[in-house]
């Protein structure tokens, strides 16, 4: 295996005020600061954070939405560097705009205070270096996530400034199979949203076609982005595929299953291409629900799964993640559970009782993993094994699982014991609120603006948001157990940790040990944590400052609290700074 770059790494500076700990994520970082000595001082007012390219020479600082008020208590318009408009937390996630560069980013990061003529000033900076380009572990496994964030003040800065993003996506009546945008940013935002995951399984599938050996099993339940059907019809009789035929109803008249879908007209082309015998359509008991493609050939062997589906709600606008493994023996795990799934059309019981159902070590070289296929059986049920390890969560537990408000039992039941367990660290989201469950961000609080755009009223100094691709947006079904412990461990795949998606559902489902990993998904996990704590603070802030947000700056007398004391008081905001900061 190639020599990695660490995943850890810290600043050394011995006489800054604080420590330093940098993440490595897939195309982001996550920079976790801690007071050395007690408290910081009432005039420290935040972090100025600045970072140089690899083999660059200069430091460029990263920006910050929110500003102090000037003296006659307006808010700045302006998106301002983080030296004259310090970050108020004690982490931040930084999304490098060319990650894939070779070498090491260097971070910088500076204290900043402010006197009291508003007048700022800068200690001693803590520095480090850290490389993120590349996969996860070269030519063994590789995780890729899609941006999301559609709705998002990233987005609007780049592509919707003046209302521009309108056509970028198909609309309602638009059909998705044959649309082809209008709009001149069209090339640069999809590439935006769809991220590491859109690029990883383009550069698969131009792969499998260009070897004329390699044949290619895929499954899929949503597929109407037409770049994909392009590129699988360029495969010919090489591709067999299984394309979900969910029953349409008087609710939903286009599902799947319809005459009009775009799962029907997929079908019809690549009918055409490949042959009537090598394309399926089943729904398994429920739901064909994977979201798979596995090729072999003599120049490509490799496979992946995870919770991306094939369209362009799963590529742009929704978060979404993939698992990719390499190797003939790997790959074949993928063409075997293919063949189980072909063999058994809508038969959960059939399929339950084929090797498929059951954990198999993918036998990675160098790292712990294995997978499951669904539907399973009553004696290869996957989905007590996981609330048993959730259980036996040591230190932390965090989750991104869409449909967990319908999923009810004994995966609810295990995070709200941890939830309760003290000395635990839990946080979670999902796409509605839980019953009985307070899924919380990292405020504490429960995250009211999940998940809509800003369109109307949005407070200073922010960019009105597109309401484009409305629907779900956070599709992820992943948790993370243990990130901080050499016990770590990643649930993963297109499973939604139901009783549907265990016994019904058509469904890929990964375990994967290993630290690299879980601190991946731990900062994907995070950064979402992060963009609706921000939503949720919009939306106070329209009720409690006048729809402004601002910087707070030193307080001027004892009844007055500095911006971090919450960050000391509060046990949940105490122990994510202590988290994210300390020294494996």
């Amino acid at each position: 295996m190639a020599t990695l770059p660490p995943f850890e790494v810290y600043g050394t500076n011995v006489s800054a005020p604080f420590t330093l700990k940098i993440f490595r994520g897939e195309g982001m970082v996550l920079l976790g600061m801690d007071w050395r000595d007690g408290e910081p001082p009432a005039n420290f007012v935040g972090f100025a954070i600045e970072y140089k390219e690899p083999k660059g020479a200069k430091f460029f600082p990263l920006n910050n939405r929110l500003s102090f008020l000037d003296n006659k208590g307006n808010v700045n318009p302006n998106v301002l560097s983080t030296r004259l408009s310090p970050i108020q937390k004690f982490r931040w996630i930084h999304f490098p705009y060319h990650p894939n560069l070779e070498g090491d980013y260097i971070y910088r990061v500076i204290p900043v205070y402010m006197d009291t003529d508003d007048k700022l000033s800068y200690g001693e900076y803590q520095e480090a270096g850290i490389a993120i380009q590349g996969e996860t572990y070269p030519g063994v496994l590789n995780i890729a996530f899609t941006r999301g964030f559609v709705a998002s003040q990233a987005f609007s800065q780049r592509f919707n400034k003046d209302g521009q993003a309108a056509n970028i996506l198909p609309g309602d009546n638009d059909d998705p199979l044959t649309y082809v945008s209008p709009n001149a940013l069209a090339t640069e935002a999809l590439e935006w949203m769809g991220f590491e995951a859109r690029k990883t399984i383009s550069d698969i599938l131009d792969a499998a076609v260009k070897d004329t050996t390699a044949q290619v099993r895929v499954t899929a339940y949503d597929l109407n982005l037409p770049e994909m059907v392009g590129k699988l019809e360029k495969l010919g009789k090489r591709l067999k595929i299984i394309i979900d035929n969910s029953a349409s109803s008087p609710l939903k008249p286009n599902d799947h299953g319809s005459p009009t879908s775009a799962e029907t007209a997929a079908e019809k082309r690549l009918v055409i291409s490949a042959g009537r015998a090598n394309v399926q359509r089943q729904r398994c008991g429920n739901l064909q629900h994977n979201k798979t493609i596995a090729v072999i050939g003599n120049d490509i062997q490799v496979a992946f799964g995870g919770s991306t589906n094939f369209s362009w709600r799963g590529f742009f606008v929704q978060n979404n993640n993939l698992a990719v493994v390499y190797g003939k023996d790997q790959a074949g795990l993928f063409f075997t559970d293919f063949d189980n799934l072909f063999a058994h059309p809508d038969d959960p019981a059939g399929f339950g009782k084929t090797s498929s159902a059951s954990w198999t070590d993918l036998k990675l070289n160098g790292v712990k993993a294995s997978i499951a296929f669904s539907p399973h059986s009553k004696s290869n049920s996957c989905l007590q094994g996981i609330a048993d390890t959730i259980n036996r969560t040591g230190s932390s537990l965090l989750f991104s699982l869409a449909f967990l408000y319908q999923t009810k039992g004994v995966i609810q039941d295990a995070i709200k014991k941890i939830t309760q367990t003290p000395g635990s660290f839990v946080y979670g989201i999902s796409d509605k609120s839980v019953g009985g469950l307070d899924v919380k961000i990292p405020d504490g609080n429960l995250p009211i603006a999940f998940p809509s755009a800003l369109v109307n009223n949005v407070p200073q100094p922010y960019l009105p948001e597109t309401a484009g691709g409305n629907g779900i947006r956070m599709h992820h079904k992943f948790v993370v157990i243990d990130f901080d412990l050499p016990s770590a461990k990643v649930y993963l795949g297109s499973y939604n940790f139901s009783i549907a998606a265990d016994r019904n559902n058509g469904e890929n489902l990964w375990l994967i040990e290993d630290r690299r990993v879980a601190v991946a998904y731990m900062i994907e996990a995070v950064s979402m944590f992060d963009h609706y704590e921000w939503r949720d603070a919009v939306q106070k802030a329209k009720k409690s400052t006048g729809g402004r947000l601002f910087l707070k700056k030193p307080p001027l007398n004892t009844a007055e609290l500095p911006w971090w004391k919450e960050d000391y008081t509060d046990k949940q905001k105490a122990a994510d700074r202590i988290l994210f900061s300390k020294v494996s």
